[in-house]
Protein backbone atom coordinates (compact mmCIF):
# COMPACT_ATOMS: atom_id res chain seq x y z
CA UNK A 1 0.00 0.00 0.00
CA UNK A 2 2.80 2.34 0.87
CA UNK A 3 4.47 1.82 -2.39
CA UNK A 4 1.41 2.63 -4.37
CA UNK A 5 0.53 5.66 -2.60
CA UNK A 6 4.07 6.89 -3.15
CA UNK A 7 3.96 6.43 -6.88
CA UNK A 8 0.37 8.10 -6.59
CA UNK A 9 2.43 11.19 -4.67
CA UNK A 10 4.53 11.20 -7.28
CA UNK A 11 2.60 11.14 -10.40
CA UNK A 12 0.39 14.15 -8.05
CA UNK A 13 3.58 16.58 -8.05
CA UNK A 14 3.87 16.40 -11.71
CA UNK A 15 0.58 17.75 -12.21
CA UNK A 16 0.51 21.70 -12.79
CA UNK A 17 -1.77 23.65 -9.94
CA UNK A 18 -5.37 23.29 -11.41
CA UNK A 19 -4.99 20.30 -12.73
CA UNK A 20 -4.74 17.42 -10.18
CA UNK A 21 -6.10 13.91 -11.79
CA UNK A 22 -8.50 12.20 -9.58
CA UNK A 23 -6.04 9.82 -8.45
CA UNK A 24 -7.86 7.58 -6.33
CA UNK A 25 -10.13 5.09 -7.59
CA UNK A 26 -11.40 4.92 -11.20
CA UNK A 27 -9.89 6.63 -14.62
CA UNK A 28 -7.87 9.31 -14.47
CA UNK A 29 -9.27 12.20 -16.89
CA UNK A 30 -6.88 13.61 -19.18
CA UNK A 31 -4.97 15.51 -17.59
CA UNK A 32 -2.11 18.84 -18.82
CA UNK A 33 1.09 18.18 -16.62
CA UNK A 34 4.01 20.72 -16.25
CA UNK A 35 6.09 18.99 -19.00
CA UNK A 36 3.51 19.76 -21.57
CA UNK A 37 5.40 23.14 -22.74
CA UNK A 38 7.69 20.69 -24.67
CA UNK A 39 5.09 20.85 -27.18
CA UNK A 40 5.77 24.40 -28.23
CA UNK A 41 8.95 23.39 -29.92
CA UNK A 42 6.92 21.13 -32.58
CA UNK A 43 7.13 23.44 -35.81
CA UNK A 44 4.01 24.64 -37.53
CA UNK A 45 4.00 22.49 -40.91
CA UNK A 46 0.95 23.38 -41.85
CA UNK A 47 0.10 23.32 -45.90
CA UNK A 48 -0.51 26.12 -47.68
CA UNK A 49 -4.16 26.21 -48.61
CA UNK A 50 -5.73 25.48 -52.22
CA UNK A 51 -2.23 23.88 -53.32
CA UNK A 52 -2.20 20.81 -55.18
CA UNK A 53 0.10 18.68 -52.51
CA UNK A 54 2.20 16.34 -54.07
CA UNK A 55 4.44 13.60 -51.98
CA UNK A 56 7.31 12.28 -53.77
CA UNK A 57 9.71 9.52 -52.08
CA UNK A 58 12.72 7.31 -53.57
CA UNK A 59 14.45 4.25 -52.66
CA UNK A 60 17.44 5.40 -50.73
CA UNK A 61 20.65 3.39 -51.97
CA UNK A 62 18.78 1.48 -54.44
CA UNK A 63 21.87 0.95 -57.15
CA UNK A 64 23.18 -0.97 -54.09
CA UNK A 65 19.84 -2.96 -53.44
CA UNK A 66 19.31 -3.81 -56.90
CA UNK A 67 22.56 -5.21 -57.07
CA UNK A 68 22.53 -6.98 -54.48
CA UNK A 69 19.06 -8.26 -55.28
CA UNK A 70 19.90 -9.42 -58.72
CA UNK A 71 17.71 -7.08 -60.97
CA UNK A 72 18.06 -7.10 -64.85
CA UNK A 73 19.45 -4.61 -66.35
CA UNK A 74 18.10 -2.04 -67.57
CA UNK A 75 14.65 -2.59 -66.01
CA UNK A 76 13.69 -5.25 -63.73
CA UNK A 77 9.92 -5.57 -64.38
CA UNK A 78 9.36 -7.94 -61.37
CA UNK A 79 10.76 -4.71 -59.65
CA UNK A 80 8.39 -2.29 -61.43
CA UNK A 81 5.34 -3.76 -60.77
CA UNK A 82 6.15 -4.58 -57.70
CA UNK A 83 6.42 -0.44 -56.92
CA UNK A 84 3.38 -0.11 -58.80
CA UNK A 85 1.90 -2.51 -55.98
CA UNK A 86 2.79 -0.44 -53.27
CA UNK A 87 1.90 2.49 -54.86
CA UNK A 88 -1.53 1.32 -55.41
CA UNK A 89 -1.66 -0.02 -51.68
CA UNK A 90 -1.11 4.11 -50.51
CA UNK A 91 -3.86 4.84 -52.56
CA UNK A 92 -6.42 2.39 -51.42
CA UNK A 93 -4.92 3.10 -48.06
CA UNK A 94 -4.54 7.10 -47.83
CA UNK A 95 -7.36 9.51 -48.33
CA UNK A 96 -7.46 12.32 -51.05
CA UNK A 97 -4.68 10.83 -53.69
CA UNK A 98 -6.03 11.36 -56.52
CA UNK A 99 -3.18 10.54 -58.96
CA UNK A 100 0.22 9.13 -58.59
CA UNK A 101 2.94 8.93 -60.86
CA UNK A 102 6.05 6.60 -60.84
CA UNK A 103 9.25 5.59 -62.79
CA UNK A 104 12.55 3.44 -61.54
CA UNK A 105 12.56 3.38 -57.96
CA UNK A 106 10.08 6.89 -57.01
CA UNK A 107 6.85 7.46 -56.98
CA UNK A 108 4.94 10.96 -56.77
CA UNK A 109 1.20 10.71 -55.30
CA UNK A 110 -0.73 14.25 -56.48
CA UNK A 111 -3.25 15.46 -53.24
CA UNK A 112 -6.36 17.16 -53.50
CA UNK A 113 -5.87 20.61 -53.53
CA UNK A 114 -9.05 21.34 -50.96
CA UNK A 115 -7.86 18.25 -49.05
CA UNK A 116 -7.77 18.54 -45.25
CA UNK A 117 -6.28 15.40 -44.67
CA UNK A 118 -4.49 15.35 -40.91
CA UNK A 119 -4.85 19.06 -41.14
CA UNK A 120 -2.89 19.36 -43.75
CA UNK A 121 0.35 18.70 -42.03
CA UNK A 122 3.63 17.98 -44.47
CA UNK A 123 4.71 15.31 -41.70
CA UNK A 124 1.90 13.75 -41.73
CA UNK A 125 1.65 13.19 -45.24
CA UNK A 126 5.43 12.66 -46.14
CA UNK A 127 5.25 9.85 -43.08
CA UNK A 128 1.97 7.80 -43.79
CA UNK A 129 3.08 7.56 -47.25
CA UNK A 130 6.89 6.85 -46.66
CA UNK A 131 5.47 3.88 -44.04
CA UNK A 132 3.20 2.68 -45.57
CA UNK A 133 4.69 2.31 -49.06
CA UNK A 134 7.96 0.35 -47.68
CA UNK A 135 5.85 -1.84 -45.32
CA UNK A 136 4.04 -3.05 -48.30
CA UNK A 137 7.32 -3.20 -50.33
CA UNK A 138 8.74 -5.91 -47.76
CA UNK A 139 5.10 -7.50 -47.53
CA UNK A 140 4.44 -8.19 -51.41
CA UNK A 141 8.28 -8.89 -52.04
CA UNK A 142 8.11 -12.41 -52.19
CA UNK A 143 4.88 -12.37 -54.87
CA UNK A 144 7.24 -10.78 -57.23
CA UNK A 145 10.96 -12.21 -56.49
CA UNK A 146 9.46 -15.61 -55.47
CA UNK A 147 13.18 -17.18 -55.95
CA UNK A 148 14.94 -13.88 -54.51
CA UNK A 149 15.14 -13.61 -50.69
CA UNK A 150 14.52 -10.66 -48.99
CA UNK A 151 18.17 -9.50 -47.76
CA UNK A 152 17.96 -6.46 -45.73
CA UNK A 153 15.00 -4.03 -45.64
CA UNK A 154 14.69 -1.46 -48.01
CA UNK A 155 14.96 2.23 -47.28
CA UNK A 156 12.70 5.25 -48.54
CA UNK A 157 13.32 8.82 -48.19
CA UNK A 158 9.96 11.21 -48.80
CA UNK A 159 9.14 14.96 -49.70
CA UNK A 160 6.35 17.26 -49.61
CA UNK A 161 5.95 20.32 -52.38
CA UNK A 162 3.00 22.62 -53.15
CA UNK A 163 1.88 23.57 -56.57
CA UNK A 164 -0.63 26.52 -56.43
CA UNK A 165 -1.77 25.65 -59.83
CA UNK A 166 -2.54 23.27 -62.64
CA UNK A 167 -0.25 24.17 -65.06
CA UNK A 168 2.44 23.88 -62.29
CA UNK A 169 0.55 20.68 -61.25
CA UNK A 170 0.96 19.74 -64.97
CA UNK A 171 4.30 20.74 -65.37
CA UNK A 172 5.77 18.67 -62.58
CA UNK A 173 4.45 15.71 -63.72
CA UNK A 174 6.00 16.41 -67.09
CA UNK A 175 9.64 16.90 -65.77
CA UNK A 176 9.44 13.58 -64.09
CA UNK A 177 8.22 11.88 -67.42
CA UNK A 178 10.72 13.62 -68.92
CA UNK A 179 12.94 12.48 -66.34
CA UNK A 180 11.75 8.88 -67.43
CA UNK A 181 12.27 9.49 -70.59
CA UNK A 182 16.32 10.46 -70.59
CA UNK A 183 17.16 8.03 -67.52
CA UNK A 184 15.88 5.09 -69.44
CA UNK A 185 17.14 5.58 -72.66
CA UNK A 186 20.65 6.30 -71.42
CA UNK A 187 20.45 3.68 -69.14
CA UNK A 188 19.07 1.03 -72.28
CA UNK A 189 22.19 2.22 -74.82
CA UNK A 190 24.36 1.62 -71.45
CA UNK A 191 23.56 -1.43 -70.44
CA UNK A 192 23.40 -3.01 -74.51
CA UNK A 193 27.31 -1.74 -74.75
CA UNK A 194 27.84 -3.52 -71.71
CA UNK A 195 25.91 -6.79 -72.09
CA UNK A 196 26.40 -7.15 -75.83
CA UNK A 197 29.65 -5.10 -77.02
CA UNK A 198 31.59 -6.42 -73.62
CA UNK A 199 32.75 -3.09 -72.72
CA UNK A 200 33.41 -2.28 -69.16
CA UNK A 201 31.16 0.17 -67.28
CA UNK A 202 33.68 2.62 -67.19
CA UNK A 203 34.45 2.19 -71.13
CA UNK A 204 30.72 2.50 -71.62
CA UNK A 205 29.99 5.57 -69.63
CA UNK A 206 33.15 7.03 -71.53
CA UNK A 207 31.67 6.18 -74.94
CA UNK A 208 28.57 8.04 -73.80
CA UNK A 209 30.17 10.95 -72.96
CA UNK A 210 28.73 13.88 -73.98
CA UNK A 211 26.17 11.96 -76.47
CA UNK A 212 22.99 13.48 -77.44
CA UNK A 213 19.36 11.77 -77.89
CA UNK A 214 19.99 11.47 -81.31
CA UNK A 215 23.46 9.83 -80.93
CA UNK A 216 22.07 7.34 -78.26
CA UNK A 217 19.09 6.54 -80.68
CA UNK A 218 21.62 5.68 -83.75
CA UNK A 219 24.02 3.78 -81.50
CA UNK A 220 20.90 1.26 -80.54
CA UNK A 221 19.61 0.96 -84.13
CA UNK A 222 22.76 0.61 -85.77
CA UNK A 223 24.62 -1.36 -83.90
CA UNK A 224 22.30 -4.01 -82.15
CA UNK A 225 19.24 -3.12 -84.37
CA UNK A 226 17.04 -2.02 -81.68
CA UNK A 227 14.45 0.85 -82.10
CA UNK A 228 14.21 2.67 -79.24
CA UNK A 229 10.41 3.65 -79.63
CA UNK A 230 9.88 -0.02 -79.73
CA UNK A 231 10.72 -0.21 -76.41
CA UNK A 232 7.78 -1.04 -73.80
CA UNK A 233 6.06 1.99 -72.58
CA UNK A 234 6.22 1.20 -69.05
CA UNK A 235 10.23 1.53 -69.34
CA UNK A 236 9.65 4.78 -71.38
CA UNK A 237 7.02 6.61 -70.35
CA UNK A 238 6.97 5.78 -66.52
CA UNK A 239 3.46 4.40 -64.79
CA UNK A 240 0.28 6.98 -64.62
CA UNK A 241 -2.13 5.61 -61.73
CA UNK A 242 -5.58 6.94 -61.68
CA UNK A 243 -9.00 6.10 -60.41
CA UNK A 244 -11.15 3.86 -62.56
CA UNK A 245 -14.25 1.95 -62.11
CA UNK A 246 -13.80 -1.57 -62.98
CA UNK A 247 -16.07 -4.54 -62.99
CA UNK A 248 -15.21 -7.50 -60.85
CA UNK A 249 -16.21 -11.22 -60.98
CA UNK A 250 -15.85 -13.52 -57.54
CA UNK A 251 -16.83 -16.96 -56.90
CA UNK A 252 -18.74 -16.96 -53.61
CA UNK A 253 -20.39 -20.15 -52.28
CA UNK A 254 -23.77 -19.88 -51.03
CA UNK A 255 -26.81 -21.47 -50.12
CA UNK A 256 -29.50 -20.70 -52.49
CA UNK A 257 -33.49 -21.26 -51.26
CA UNK A 258 -34.53 -24.52 -51.16
CA UNK A 259 -31.42 -26.38 -51.72
CA UNK A 260 -29.92 -28.43 -49.12
CA UNK A 261 -26.03 -27.30 -50.22
CA UNK A 262 -24.28 -24.87 -50.89
CA UNK A 263 -23.08 -23.88 -54.36
CA UNK A 264 -20.59 -21.53 -55.88
CA UNK A 265 -21.95 -18.90 -58.14
CA UNK A 266 -20.03 -15.97 -59.86
CA UNK A 267 -21.25 -12.45 -58.10
CA UNK A 268 -20.13 -9.36 -60.35
CA UNK A 269 -19.59 -6.02 -58.72
CA UNK A 270 -18.22 -2.71 -59.29
CA UNK A 271 -15.16 -1.34 -57.95
CA UNK A 272 -13.25 2.10 -57.44
CA UNK A 273 -9.39 1.47 -58.39
CA UNK A 274 -6.37 2.32 -58.78
CA UNK A 275 -5.53 1.34 -62.56
CA UNK A 276 -2.00 1.49 -63.90
CA UNK A 277 -1.32 3.15 -67.54
CA UNK A 278 1.52 3.37 -69.55
CA UNK A 279 0.44 6.78 -71.45
CA UNK A 280 2.29 10.14 -72.30
CA UNK A 281 1.54 12.38 -69.76
CA UNK A 282 3.40 15.72 -71.29
CA UNK A 283 0.52 16.46 -74.08
CA UNK A 284 -2.73 17.59 -73.72
CA UNK A 285 -4.71 14.11 -74.51
CA UNK A 286 -4.29 12.85 -71.26
CA UNK A 287 -5.73 15.56 -69.32
CA UNK A 288 -8.39 16.39 -72.08
CA UNK A 289 -9.63 12.20 -71.47
CA UNK A 290 -9.41 12.31 -67.54
CA UNK A 291 -10.16 15.97 -66.96
CA UNK A 292 -11.87 14.89 -63.35
CA UNK A 293 -8.08 14.61 -61.87
CA UNK A 294 -7.83 18.34 -61.81
CA UNK A 295 -11.74 19.12 -61.19
CA UNK A 296 -10.91 17.92 -57.45
CA UNK A 297 -14.33 17.23 -56.48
Amino acid sequence: MRLREAARAIAAAALGPGTRARLSGGRAPMAKSKFEYVRDFEADDTCLPNCWVVTRLDGRNFHRFAEQHGFSKPNDDRALHLMTKCAQTVMQELEDIVMAYGQSDEYSFVFKKKSNWFKRRASKFMTHVVSQFASSYVFYWKDYFKDQPLLYPPGFDGRVVLYPSNQNLKDYLSWRQADCHVNNLYNTVFWMLVQRSGLTPVQAQDRLKGTLAGDKNEILFSEFNINYNNEPLMYRKGTVLIWQKVNEVTTKRIKLPKESEEKEVEVARTRTKAVPLHCDIIGDQFWEEYPEILADS
